[in-house]
Parts: C-alpha cells; structure tokens; sequence
C-alpha cells in the first residue's frame, strides 16, 4: 500500500545506528521518514577491529546516510530536548513528528567506537592508531568482554610477532548468560595465538597515556604482577546516549540511564515513542539485538500506518553471540546450536564481518538532506 506525501505520517528517527537506520529504511514508503544523527555516514562498527589492524577495510565500513532512503531525508544534526512532543535540535530546529523512535545508541572508547562527526576525521584517525600499532611490540587490551576478545585476535592474526596481554577484573573472560564451553573453547585459541591472559585482580590503576596513542605503559594489579606495553586499547565501557531526554521522557529511565520500554518497545508512558537498541532496556546490548528491535518496530508501525497486520511484542533473544579471532579463528554460541567452532564462526562472520549485508540497505540514489 502507497501512500502521497500529504497523507503519509512523519516518522522522526533520532539516531542512525544498527536499529535506527533499519526503522527509516523500512518504513521510507509508508512514511514521511526523517533520520537524524550529527554524523554523515554510519559506520559498521562489528567491523571496526578489523579496519583498525587492517586500513583497508575503512572504505567499506563507513556509509553514507545519503544512500540510505529513496523518498525521506536525512538531517545531519544531534538532539538537544525531547520531551516526548517536541525535538528540539543543536540547529535550533524544532521538530513535532507523528511517531518518534529513540534510538541514539552508546558510547564506547575509540576505537570500537569514534565519536568524529566527519568521516575523512575518523577514517585519519583510525589510520593513525592502526600506524600507532603496527610500531609497538607490546599492546594491553584491558576488558575480556567480546571486544577485547576480538581485538585480541585481530591484532595476533594481523602481527602475530607482537606480544598482547589481556587484562580484566573478572576472573573469566566474555561475562554474560553463554555456556561455559564456549569460554573455553576461546580460551584455548587465545592460549594457541599467544595472548597472554591477566584476569581476576583488578588493575591499581589505568594507564596515564591515552588509549590508542605511543607511551610507555607500566601499571601493576592488585595482585601485584606488573604489564608494561608500548600502546593499550580500552574494551570496556559502554554507556547510553540519553542525556536528551527531558520530562516525561527523563523519568522513564532506570539508574543506568537505559529507557524502559513496554513489550511493543514504546516508551512506558508514551503512545507514539519507541525506544529501541543500547538506550532501551528491552534487551541485551548488542548489534544484531538493536536491528531485530528496528525491524520488529518497523513491521508493527507499517502495520499501524496502513491498517494491515497487528504488532508483535519483541520477545528477549536467547543467547547468541559470535566472536572471531581474527579472519579464521573464533567460536560462537547460537539458539538451537550451542557451540559453534572456527570454521563456522569465520564463514558466518569472520571473513567478511557482515559488511556486505549491512552495506546493501545503503543502495538508494542519493537522498535529500534537510
């Protein structure tokens, strides 16, 4: 069903991530679709280890909102107050969409994640950490969680002659509902790459050198055993983007600052405001978790707009997780599966790091942009 300008209600997604950018596309025939985020182009961020040890790939990962919707717009700009009614922009605009979806993501440290509104910006500064690495001997990954994990294996596939230690307060590598199995079976491919493991004392303290930059790093643990290295990576911390949010909005969050969201994603106490990806509490924080939310609100929205179908609660996903080691290495966890080894966790997503499925929805002519 197609419906003219006039008649089509105003979508407004705020924020261009792994959900976000799925809701806009979805929805771009049936609605008058407005994607806002204050960068140019998203970037493929499962990919980012992978651009980090090897340039190359940084082409690939960076796509532009321009080629992302056929009949809506795209509007370079960044959310200042939204009260649940209004959206209030760093331009000043203010916006009364029919539909509001928040979907603004986290933060994590650079370079998982790069905070470079430009994308020439963060592409030079990504090179200039991967020129940082590829000169140290020694490098210190602190966090187990997949993140360090997978650093861990990209920087020994890349370099295998550097020396990489892995640090973390837990006394397990990859927290999280997987089954022990699967710790082990990483465990044993770090053991084969070299990685040197450091876990259950918590560091004195983090290095005074900024992360991703040329330093002598010399820092012990509480235990008293000491990591020296010539660069170190942060793999930990995330937190919500939902520093926006006012009224109504601003109480709906929990002490982490994550938005709760009813089974159908809206926000609790909102008819007409979703939330969805790392800002809702709907699930855990992972990519492939955010663009399931995207596509399911999206589908409950069309319904919605076009009279056809009923929406559908989103349902917590069973633990899944794949984690490469590198472009032939890893293990991974899968709903009905369990344990899935090297092979399958290359061909699935360690080889190409999805790039080519995540760059397809970005294939429309060059769109407006507000």
């Amino acid at each position: 069903m197609s419906r003219s300008a006039e008649t089509r209600p105003s979508v407004v997604v705020l924020g261009g991530g792994y959900g976000g950018y799925k809701v806009a596309k979805l929805l771009d025939d049936v609605a008058d679709v407005t994607l806002v985020d204050p960068t140019d182009a998203f970037v493929h961020n499962v990919a980012s280890w992978r651009a980090l040890v090897e340039p190359e790939w940084l082409d690939r990962i960076f796509l532009p909102y321009r080629r992302l919707l056929v009949n809506g717009r795209f509007l370079r700009d960044r959310a200042v107050a939204v009260d649940g009614r209004h959206v209030t922009l760093a331009s000043g605009r203010t916006i009364e969409p029919d539909y509001l979806v928040l979907a603004t993501g986290s933060a994590y440290p650079f370079p998982a994640k790069t905070d470079r509104p430009e994308t020439e910006a963060a592409k030079a500064e990504l090179r200039a950490a991967h020129e940082v690495l590829a000169r140290a001997e020694r490098v210190l990954l602190v966090g187990a969680g997949p993140a360090g994990l997978e650093l861990a294996g990209e920087i020994k596939s890349a370099f295998p002659g550097k020396h990489v230690t892995l640090a973390d307060v837990a006394p397990d590598i990859l927290p999280g509902p997987f089954d022990q199995e699967l710790r082990v079976e990483l465990r044993r491919q770090l053991a084969e790459l070299g990685v040197e493991l450091k876990l259950g004392s918590p560091l004195r303290e983090l290095p005074d050198a900024p992360p991703a930059t040329a330093a002598p790093i010399a820092i012990a643990t509480e235990a008293g055993e000491k990591l020296t290295a010539d660069v170190w990576f942060r793999c930990f911390g995330v937190s919500p983007r939902t520093d926006y949010l006012r009224g109504a909005l601003a109480e709906a969050t929990d002490g982490q600052g994550h938005v709760r969201v009813d089974p159908f994603l809206r926000v609790l106490g909102q008819e007409r405001v979703f939330a969805i990806g790392d800002i809702a509490d709907a699930d855990r924080k992972m990519a492939a978790y955010a663009g399931r939310q995207g596509e399911l609100l999206a589908a409950n929205l069309r319904a919605e707009i076009t009279g056809e179908g009923e929406a559908v609660a989103y349902e917590r996903q069973a633990p899944v997780i794949l984690v490469p080691l590198g472009p032939e290495g890893g293990a991974g966890q899968l709903p009905g599966q369990g344990l899935i080894g090297a092979e399958a966790t290359a061909q699935i997503k360690g080889r190409a790091m999805l790039v080519e499925m995540t760059a397809a929805h970005f294939d429309a002519p060059e769109s407006a942009v507000a």
